[in-house]
């Protein structure tokens, strides 16, 4: 039996819901709420507040209620449940995060927070990552509201601060300090899942688009190497080179060769594309199949084995003294199951001179890839784009379900963004000219609105 269409389903003017989401990413990109990390209010910006601030306003004119909760002065999260047909079923959390990485302007060829449209794709910092998605998620909370449409569950909507710096700001602030916002809630949705890869179907040789569902991340520990030494005259030979001991420590990590392992998910999705290309893998090697994942290729080879990366370095103060102490940041990200001996290793190949300091630890997720919210986001996929299939996922990177995790909500990856072929899609995360398709946001727009009214 074909699927209702989106229109006998929900009704309303759904052009306007599809222009609306790209309106909403385009403003949205072009308020800068970019976030730099670390505790000095003088480094925040009022960017997120503003983006808060807009959100809420385009809630409020359709007759919400929104709250705007801060942790810290412009450090702002929005939140606002519709309740649903079945309260005592779980409730529902669709949630997406304000802030966004920094963009160095000259190494744009846009402005970088100007959502401009150019041969139809929105470009600015954010557009991926992940205002498209909160530009999605205005738009259908907007048409319930307009159209008198009550969900089948309670619908619980939250735009948190601070995603790009641990959510320290952000959702973990939210969950410790007002775990009342999300009561009777089971599962989540957001971001780096539910975007299209293009295979070629090994039956009929034509293209098949493959729909990612994440619902696996790796966790991550972040933190830093602090070599101690003796500081002493430059002029004079010394054995206690506070750098050179953080130097040998990060050649050790840096040489370290993580095993390779294949959890559940990562499983599933090769099993996956081997039924619609026929190519197979080999779990000794699992690298081999990458290929095939176009612009899924980089996330899905993150998630293959553990990894540590330094990422900063700050050591010494003249040229001709030797310092006491030399300082790497350090990003750790670990599969499920693997925290404590992934925090062992690094301690080991840290060395007796330098000190291991963690500054946020965040937990793995791991849902289940089979169970109701699945059959459904499969099912408002199949309706926008017959003929596609649906495939479960694990992220190397991180989102805020780490912290609803904590109060025991199940979280999955799902922004639907029907994508070009060759759109190396994960480059697009924090990089140069971030952009994404006009026609995927709207495509988005329609398929999430689908899913939360039949889920």
């Amino acid at each position: 039996m074909p699927a209702a269409s989106l229109a006998e389903l929900v009704g309303g003017d759904l052009e306007l819901l599809q222009d609306e989401a790209v309106r909403f990413t385009q403003e949205l990109i072009r308020i800068d709420s970019t976030t730099y990390g670390g505790d000095d209010p003088a480094r925040w910006g009022r960017g997120e507040i503003e983006a808060a601030e807009y959100v809420a306003a385009r809630l409020r004119e359709v007759g919400l209620d929104p709250q705007i909760i801060e942790a810290a002065p412009t450090r702002a999260s929005v939140h606002l449940r519709i309740p649903g047909v079945d309260r005592d079923r779980g409730g529902l959390v669709l949630h997406g995060h304000l802030d966004v990485v920094p963009a160095a302007a000259e190494d744009w060829s846009v402005d970088p927070f100007g959502g401009e449209i150019r041969d139809g794709m929105i470009y600015g910092r954010g557009a991926v990552d992940m205002k498209d998605m909160l530009g999605m998620m205005l738009a259908v909370v907007r048409h319930l509201a307009r159209e008198g449409i009550t969900p089948p569950r309670d619908l619980v909507v939250v735009f948190f601060a601070d995603e790009e710096n641990a959510s320290t700001w952000g959702s973990t602030w939210v969950v410790e300090t007002h775990p009342e916002i999300f009561a009777g809630c089971t599962e989540a949705i957001s971001e780096v899942g539910g975007y299209s890869i293009t295979l070629p179907e090994q039956e009929t040789g034509e293209d098949v688009r493959a729909y990612l569902i994440q619902t696996a991340e790796k966790g991550l520990a972040w933190g830093r190497l602090r070599a101690h030494g003796r500081a002493g005259h430059g002029s004079m030979p010394t054995s206690e080179n506070a750098i050179v001991r953080l130097a040998q420590a990060i050649a050790r990590i840096d040489a370290h060769e993580f095993p390779k392992e294949c959890i559940a998910s990562v499983r599933e999705l090769f099993d996956g594309v081997t039924e619609i290309t026929g190519d197979g893998w080999d779990p000794a090697d699992p690298e081999g199949i990458l290929p095939r994942l176009g612009g899924a290729r980089r996330f899905v080879a993150g998630t293959l084995q553990d990894t540590m990366n330094v990422t900063t370095l700050d050591a010494g103060y003249k040229v001709n003294v030797v310092p006491q102490f030399a300082e790497a940041g350090i990003d750790c990200r670990f599969l499920p199951g693997h925290q404590e001996e992934l925090l062992a290793l690094l301690e080991d190949l840290a060395g007796e001179h330098v000190e291991v300091i963690l500054d946020s630890v965040s937990v793995s997720v791991e849902s289940p890839t089979t169970g109701p919210l699945i059959d459904a986001m499969t099912a408002a996929i199949e309706a926008e784009d017959p003929g596609s299939r649906v495939l479960p996922y694990c992220l190397s990177g991180g989102t805020d379900n780490k912290a609803l995790s904590t109060i025991g909500i199940r979280g999955y990856g799902f922004v639907p963004l029907r994508l070009p072929a060759d759109l190396d899609f994960s480059a697009m995360f924090h990089g140069v000219d971030e952009r994404v398709p006009v026609d995927a946001v709207r495509f988005g727009a329609r398929t999430l609105l689908r899913l939360v009214v039949t889920c």
